[in-house]
């Protein structure tokens, strides 16, 4: 028997005229419209059906119990669910947007009980926040390309729990540079210290996910990090940050010669000077530092380890990329970002939510500010570099960007 469009209308009148009857009626048409939906998509596509699997849909307060139709190839994903996008999936990214720019699950909870008029627990919040935060762990892990003209290294410590105790631990982080001068952080990993045993574990990692080549590597001075440079990527340069050297010498000297010291050191550096080199400048460091070994013995040290060398790399590369190559100050702004996120919370509970911050704000950046690319680096191939030789005195080159030389 066919009803008529009178009958249906006084029919779906009656139904919705409670609210059990309404929440019924809906759930029956979506059901029906999704079961449409495959139909026409099998007509289209000569797949299969292959039943229905039950899922919780959350929409404007309402919980709908859906059958969501599958193909047997697993081709078919319903249109309409992208519509009625689950609610809990809506808040799960809010709690986490709110969770990686600095609030804590108790100020996250005060917040979604003025939008959605539901209190919602610490535990809960976090829970929603961790199911967010699969893509940073996913994103953490991706394959990396297989070439990078310049990569930066450098470690940051934070309060970290661990048992019954809290220490400051060491979080790594990788800053590369694509050909088309694009930036992206390349990774984020924890040890409890810092050493250069770690670095070259985590520059094999890199190899592991992908990277063939990076041309210059940028890091600080650290114990036997030129060896963990060469260990892991034997063809690349390698640049010790200038400006941690002259913060160090800066400590040397009474306030007084602070500003003789770096006058004289800035002539050394020959920032954008292009008939120095290298090795050039290493021999004008050495006199450099003899001359103020006379006024403290403790500059000789200067004189006496050959790895000083490393922080002239830069030098031997056309003088427009002097002043992003020659410090790490690009990743040590990452480091202060996320300083930044991790400011509110004091101590972090475990390491895992330390990394699930880091990378939070990583993985933004590298969406962001780091996806507008830095011009220059597109003619890096064609003239990075002025000499097809090293310096005697160094394995690898390079430095990085820092408009003033003692930016903090």
């Amino acid at each position: 028997m066919e009803l008529t469009q009178a009958q249906i209308s006084e029919i779906v009148y009656e139904k919705a005229s409670t609210e059990q009857g309404l929440h019924e009626l809906i759930t029956l048409l979506l059901n029906s419209l999704l079961k449409h939906e495959r139909t026409l998509w099998q007509e289209e596509n000569k797949e299969a059906a292959n039943g229905f699997r039950a899922r919780c849909v959350r929409y404007h307060g309402m919980e709908f119990a859906l059958q969501i139709p599958r193909t047997r190839q697993g081709g078919f994903y319903p249109t309409l669910l992208a519509v009625l996008r689950d609610e809990d999936q809506e808040k799960a990214m809010l709690f986490n947007e709110l969770y990686t720019k600095g609030l804590t699950c108790e100020q996250i909870g005060q917040i979604s009980e003025r939008i959605y008029s539901r209190t919602y627990s610490k535990q809960q919040i976090s829970y929603l926040v961790r199911e967010a935060g699969k893509d940073v762990d996913a994103w953490l892990s991706r394959r990396l390309s297989s070439y990078y003209p310049v990569v930066y290294i450098d470690a940051t410590y934070v309060s970290t729990r661990r048992e019954h105790s809290v220490s400051q631990e060491t979080y790594y982080s990788m800053l590369g540079v694509l050909p088309d001068g694009k930036r992206e952080v390349l990774g984020i990993v924890n040890h409890p210290t810092e050493g250069a045993i770690n670095w070259k574990t985590e520059l094999n990692v890199l190899r592991e996910r992908g990277v063939e080549k990076i041309d210059l590597i940028v890091s600080d001075a650290l114990s036997g990090i030129e060896n963990a440079v060469t260990g892991a990527f034997p063809t690349s340069r390698h640049q010790f940050c200038v400006v941690h050297l002259l913060r160090e010498m800066r400590k040397l000297v009474p306030r007084k010669d602070v500003a003789m010291l770096c006058e004289e050191f800035h002539k050394v550096l020959s920032l954008d000077r292009g008939d120095v080199t290298s090795a050039s400048q290493y021999e004008e460091f050495l006199k450099f530092a003899a001359r103020w070994s006379a006024k403290n013995p403790r500059f000789g040290r200067y004189c006496k380890e050959k790895r000083n060398a490393m922080y002239f790399t830069f030098l031997d590369y056309a003088p427009k990329f002097h002043r992003m190559i020659y410090t790490t100050n690009w990743i040590e702004r990452l480091n202060r970002s996320y300083k930044r996120t991790l400011s509110m919370r004091g101590a972090m509970p475990s390491a895992s939510s330390v990394l699930f911050l880091l990378g939070s704000v990583a993985m933004e950046m590298t969406k962001t500010t780091y996806s507008y690319p830095v011009s220059l680096f597109e003619d890096w191939t064609s003239t990075k570099q002025k000499a097809s030789t090293p310096s005697p005195h160094s394995s690898s080159n390079g430095a990085k960007e820092s408009p003033l030389l003692l930016e903090e």
